[in-house]
């Protein structure tokens, strides 16, 4: 640590140097600092600090300058793509000045913060966001006006930050947005992937993955940190000794190193001078390039070593139907969270506090299993390398740890190899063994007569081989465990960790619903709506407050805010259907019903079921009269999603919704009746198109497998209603909205495993109606039929996720939304409805939930 000592007047006397460190100071260390430096350096540095740009001429000086130095180029030839860059770098430097004043105020109050560990933050594009949360869009519009340029030009040149997949890493971005914007103290990490999870294109129906290069250009939103250096250690070996006092020590040596490089992204908060950081980690290798293997001609063993070591960091979640994928993805999450609580603990240690008020100073928050071994990697800094006795260390551990589940799936709890995790992390295994030593000598003491209960709830499954339960570490070293719905909440207590309930008792459990940013999904996404919700609510407050839609309830059947709000909805339909346009060919009537799903393709969330009805209902025009067809209502129904690039039976299902397409869109006896499209690379950019166009959403999961969702949340906002079942959030939007507001259809979460049993014992005939979808199937009415054996069997064989049995429901309700829509007054009086009511699935809210329930902290206001 720096030591400085006092200043001296004396001009014969040399002045004491400063010695400036890159990572940050303690409290009473910027006070030693202050001392320490000339009261006229102090002075001048005040004159010549960076300022915020207030107004537009500000920021035009800002985009010219770096324009013409930060790119190098001019007046002559500053294109598109360089005045995006230039209006990025000035408005970033305008969230840096914010983000130095948070990081001190922060410092200086010295209050606990928390940190959210996710393995994805799907972000979206920043230039928008930036603006809006700082206030600065006007001006900034206004701005490149002057200057030749369109805002909408600049900003379709940023592309997505490929830094997640789905409703995981978009919940993780709402999160750090709220935690900013209510002024929470709060750092995100993650990784910064350099590929993202792969770029989707669709080659003959088929999802085809490629790279995605969103890093071509650099990044004007992040910030490198070269100087934040943490070396990484993979395999060696354990080796035990006593020392002079007598104890054991472990010590971790003999494996592969490589290193971690940060890079932090501001994050701004929404009407407030708080910037938060979101800590990204980049893999390098120890050392670039081995210049004795190059000289004796091993060309490519030179580089071999750096190669290996930024994979770790090139893409999410590679595909681990292999070994080596496998042990991949177990790298990257130790990769990241040793990274991560290094970062922490070095900032804990600046505080010089004990370490028993470490939980008084951090709360670490787990956003579902992928950083559990940030439990293991925190009690191995503290035993073996702080010294802290075992039972205190897991005593800070399960005091700091919170953990958040996001599936009900026993499947999709996160299990890995013994000997995967033996190989790769050997002190870490030994950890592991001996948590669960603890943890089960805990548990046959409070139960000593139930034996099979200890085999349920051990961390390590005796299987072949045997594996290492993530979740049930994450719950044994968590003090709070927390579902993201209320069904969901209650269906983990009764159902996965039923177990778990009964030895720590329902206090542990609880739940926090979902929530997102109104500023991404409303006010960014609708601005159109949002400025007709603000004329009513009298002004943009209900951005921070999401309780004041409410105001808006009373014109529900006002016909000229009626009229107001069906020509915000034309218009995002039109906008949606240029989309289409450019990137299908066909062109789509804007007054047809436009019925959408777009998520991560996966089973339990029934996209199969989906076109299943989709050509139900092609075969069903196809046998009308024409004057049954000019009763029938028309529909573009619109899909969108990745499928893990393993998963066989989702990318299956891409493919039959791609060859309906075809054939339903070529169809002229169909006509504008039907449109079917598939919107390949969704992504965040793409669904600020789509969700604010859609008239009906389908959310449609085997009741009692979706966590919660927050698409369902998005949809409902900007004036869409839902097609679901009663099924993760979608039971408390009906209880918010009103049952008259939504459709639901299909069997609920208690009657699921009674009709699986029934499927695997029974022979339980296949719905009349889809037996015709599969019939038409099978005859090559879509292609080759071949291709969609599994698909059908796996409805005629055991039907896990229920395909057949809500067949008939989803059709009536879907029968239901064509009458109803057709009487738009009705319609559109349900829409506002609806949106009225939806302020309690702003994530402001659920970020105040964990605050006070799980994290302990206090929000601290920017003077």
């Amino acid at each position: 640590m720096s030591s400085y000592s006092a200043s001296t007047t004396s001009p014969d006397l040399p002045r004491p140097k400063h010695r400036r460190t890159p990572t940050g100071f303690s409290p009473k260390e910027i006070k030693n600092i202050e001392a320490s430096i000339p009261s006229e350096s102090r002075q001048v540095w005040q004159k010549f600090g960076v300022k915020e740009f207030g107004g537009k001429e500000e920021f035009q000086q800002e985009f010219i300058r770096h324009v013409e130095t930060t790119l190098a180029r001019s007046m002559y030839n500053c294109d598109d793509l360089a005045a995006y860059q230039a209006a990025s770098q000035a408005i970033r430097d305008r969230l840096i000045v914010a983000w130095n004043k948070t990081q001190q105020k922060h410092t200086t109050k010295d209050r606990k913060r928390v940190y959210y560990l996710s393995l994805e933050f799907l972000m979206g594009r920043a230039m928008d966001n930036a603006m809006l949360n700082a206030g600065i869009k006007d001006i900034t519009k206004s701005g490149v006006a002057d200057l030749g340029f369109k805002i909408e030009d600049l900003l379709e040149q940023e592309p997505d930050a490929a830094l997640g997949n789905g409703g995981l890493g978009r919940l993780a971005a709402c999160f750090i947005d709220s935690i900013a914007s209510t002024n929470y103290p709060g750092w995100g990490y993650g990784l910064r992937y350099q590929y993202g999870i792969f770029k989707q294109r669709i080659v003959d129906g088929y999802q085809v993955e490629s790279p995605d290069y969103w890093l071509t250009f650099s990044n004007p939103w992040e910030i490198p940190r070269y100087e934040i250096q943490i070396d990484i250690m993979f395999y060696g070996y354990t080796r035990k000794y006593t020392n002079d006092d007598g104890k054991v020590v472990h010590v971790w040596e003999g494996g592969e190193q490589v290193q971690a490089v940060a890079y932090d992204v501001p994050v701004p908060g929404y009407g407030t001078e708080t910037t938060n950081n979101l800590r990204l980690w980049a893999s390098k290798p120890t050392r670039e390039f081995d210049f004795e293997k190059f000289n004796a001609g091993d060309y490519e063993s030179s580089v071999r070593e750096s190669q290996k070591a930024e994979t770790i960091s090139a893409v999410l979640y590679p595909n681990d139907n292999f070994y080596s994928g496998k042990e991949l993805r177990l790298k990257q999450q130790y990769f990241w969270v040793a990274a991560s609580l290094n970062d922490i603990v070095r900032r804990f240690k600046k505080t010089h506090r004990p370490w028993k008020e470490f939980p008084d100073q951090v709360a670490i928050q787990l956003n579902d299993t992928h950083p559990t071994l940030a439990v293991v990697e925190l009690q191995r800094i503290l035993i073996d390398m702080e010294g802290v006795e075992w039972d205190a260390a897991w005593n800070i551990v399960t005091n700091t740890f919170g953990y958040t589940n996001h599936t009900v799936l026993p499947e999709a709890l996160e299990k890995w190899p013994v000997p995967l995790f033996t190989n790769l992390l050997p002190r870490h295994m030994e950890i592991i063994y001996e948590i669960n030593l603890f943890f089960l000598q805990k548990v046959e003491k409070m139960f000593p007569k139930e034996r099979d209960l200890l085999g349920r709830v051990s961390i390590i499954e005796e299987s072949s081989p045997q594996q290492v339960r993530m979740a049930y570490l994450a719950i044994i070293g968590s003090h709070k465990v927390n579902g993201v719905a209320e069904l969901h909440s209650e269906l983990i207590k009764t159902t996965i960790f039923k177990d778990f309930v009964t030895i720590y008792g329902p206090d542990k459990f609880m739940n926090v619903t979902n929530g997102i940013t109104p500023r991404r999904w409303l006010h960014q996404a609708n601005p159109k709506l949002c400025d007709l919700i603000a004329s009513k609510v009298g002004s943009y407050d209900f951005l921070k407050d999401l309780n004041l839609l409410k105001k808006i309830e009373p014109f529900a059947h006002d016909p000229k805010f009626q009229d107001e709000w069906v020509t915000i909805k034309k218009f995002n339909k039109a906008r949606l259907a240029a989309h289409i346009k450019q990137s299908n060919g066909y062109d789509v009537n804007v007054n047809a019903l436009f019925d959408v799903q777009v998520k991560r393709i996966h089973e339990y969330k029934r996209q199969q079921m989906n076109i299943f009805g989709v050509i139900h209902r092609y075969l069903s025009i196809k046998a009308m009269t024409e004057e049954e067809k000019k009763e029938a209502t028309p529909r573009v129904c619109i899909f969108g999603g990745k499928s893990a690039p393993g998963y066989y039976m989702a990318k299956t299902i891409i493919k039959l919704i791609n060859a309906v397409s075809e054939v339903v869109n070529a169809d002229t006896d169909v006509g504008d009746l039907l449109k079917v499209f598939f919107i390949a690379d969704y992504n965040v950019s793409k669904a600020e198109i789509i969700v604010p166009a859609s008239d009906i959403s389908q959310h449609i999961s085997t009741a009692g497998t979706e966590a919660s969702g927050t698409s369902n949340m998005k949809f409902v906002l900007n004036g869409g209603l839902i097609l679901g079942t009663v099924d993760g959030a979608n039971i408390e939007i009906t209880r918010e909205v009103g049952e008259n507001n939504i459709f639901l259809f299909g069997h609920l979460a208690e009657s699921v495993e009674d009709l699986r049993h029934k499927h695997r014992f029974s022979d339980v005939p296949l719905d009349p109606n889809l037996e015709k979808v599969f019939n038409a199937i099978e005859i090559g009415t879509f292609g080759d039929p071949n291709i969609y054996v599994s698909l059908i069997s796996s409805v005629t064989g055991s039907d896990y996720y229920l395909v057949s049995d809500d067949f008939q429901s989803y059709l009536d309700a879907q029968k239901l939304v064509d009458q109803d829509f057709k009487n738009k007054d009705t319609w559109v009086s349900r829409s506002i409805t609806a949106v009225a009511n939806m302020g309690f699935f702003s994530s402001d809210r659920a970020i105040d939930e964990y605050a006070e329930s799980i994290w302990n902290i206090e929000p601290i206001a920017m003077d």
